[in-house]
């Protein structure tokens, strides 16, 4: 599988770190980011780790998701 991020989903990640920076320090946003990426990575190995996004079933084109932390990352 390859990952690739779309313009949306890019934006999302710039704003919760820019969001965390402000917030709790560049170290924390830094953090969190890092954590984001690592759970993504996992996908090339098991695509099928995620569970399946119900919102988004209804489309039937395999949307699942992963949770880091407080956020969620929804995948195809």
């Amino acid at each position: 599988m390859k990952i690739i991020w779309s313009d949306f989903a890019i934006e999302m990640l710039k704003e919760i770190y820019i969001y965390h920076k402000e917030i709790a320090g560049n170290n924390i946003a830094s953090r969190i980011k890092t954590k984001i990426f690592s759970s993504t990575r996992q996908l090339k190995q098991q695509p099928n780790s995620g569970q399946i996004e119900p919102n988004l079933e209804i489309l039937k084109e395999g949307h699942r998701y992963l949770v880091t932390g407080n956020y969620k990352v929804v995948y195809k």
